[in-house]
């Protein structure tokens, strides 16, 4: 994260703004990707009307950063309807897709409305692997093609690679691919839980040499942000203790309205059909919850020796049964890193301090 936005995150949790929000339009997808948290039935998700109204509110709390996602978001027929609206409101939009339905008219659609950036899901640079994983014959060259037409309209493009058993050996593969694309590339070595609290797809977590290749890995610099992005160690006094800008200066808004405070963070927090969105911001009793929580409460995570560069997750950690408690994601890619073992990893006294 630059030092601008660090900046900018920083001010927004002193002063109580979500300068960011990510928005899943749909649940609805064309891809059955193997790894995915997601329900993909349409439970009624919000029609146009109540989308706009939805962005207006978002924007008079002070929502700057937007990110649009699903599932697959062009599968909605008023998408870019929305992403203008989106974009007349003057949000910073950042499309989050699949790319197979974008073709040479999308992307300059794309272009000429001003999106910031479109992040794009590439899990191998073998169309086989690929499409192993999307569980969608063909899916690896269509995406492939809608980057190209992304990158020759000038807009910037992230290739987004999750790690998994499948695919673990092929990220430096992805990465080429990116650098020949003309696009950036991030990576994440973390499975996220189903949202319903199914934990079966952590099967799929890289083994942990494999996940010490990628954390001392120094030509991808590091992993991927999380879904809400850190507060700054040198940013504003009140945001130091913050051990997560989910529901600080971050939230997140389901398909059907539910407003939770991060996608990997399922506490139902309020609904925008009943409630506004800043009604819900302000005075939601999770939300003051989650704002009531400093690195200090951290019972475990305070004490450990990570405590100032993990980047445990809360809401992973409320998914284990305890917000304030460790995540043991984050606590595998603080020891990867570093080959120290940490507080909340469970077999500390057995793995080790030596890689």
């Amino acid at each position: 994260m630059s030092s601008l936005v660090e900046e900018m995150n920083a001010k927004a949790i002193a002063l109580g703004v979500p300068i960011a929000a990510h928005l899943d339009l749909t649940y609805r997808c064309n891809e059955r990707c193997v790894h995915c948290y997601l329900d993909h039935d349409d439970r009624g998700e919000m029609n146009h009307g109540e989308i706009r109204r939805l962005l207006e509110q978002m924007a008079d709390a002070g929502v700057f950063m937007l990110a649009l996602s699903g599932g697959e978001p062009l599968l909605r027929e008023d998408f870019f309807p929305i992403v203008r609206r989106a974009r007349q409101l003057q949000f910073n939009v950042k499309v989050k897709t699949n790319a197979t339905l974008i073709e040479k008219r999308e992307a300059a659609a794309l272009c000429e409305l001003g999106v910031a950036n479109v992040q794009v899901s590439v899990y191998s640079h073998r169309a086989e692997v690929h499409d192993a994983i999307t569980r969608v014959p063909g899916s690896f060259r269509r995406t492939i093609d809608a980057i190209r037409r992304l990158a020759a309209q000038g807009l910037k493009v992230t290739i987004a690679d999750v790690l998994m058993r499948q695919n673990r050996l092929d990220y430096p593969g992805v990465q080429a691919l990116a650098r020949e694309l003309g696009a950036s590339f991030a990576i994440d070595p973390t499975i996220t839980p189903h949202l319903n609290g199914d934990r079966s797809l952590l099967e799929l977590n890289i083994a942990r040499a494999d996940l010490q290749a990628v954390m001392r890995d120094e030509t991808i610099g590091g992993v991927a942000p999380q879904s809400c992005p850190p507060p700054s160690r040198a940013g504003a006094a009140e945001a130091v203790e913050v051990p997560c800008s989910a529901g600080h200066s971050f939230c997140y808004v389901s398909p059907t309205g539910d407003v939770y405070p991060c996608v990997q963070f399922p506490l139902l927090s309020g609904n925008v059909r009943s409630q506004s969105f800043l009604d819900i911001w302000r005075n939601s009793p999770e939300l003051k919850e989650v704002r009531s929580i400093r690195e200090r409460d951290l019972r475990v995570c305070s004490r450990c020796v990570h405590a100032s560069g993990c980047s445990r997750c809360p809401g992973l950690a409320f998914m284990e049964g305890d917000m304030r408690g460790p995540s043991s994601a984050d606590c595998e890619k603080s020891y990867a890193r570093t080959g120290i073992a940490g507080a909340g990893m469970p077999d500390a006294a057995n793995s080790g301090t030596a890689a």
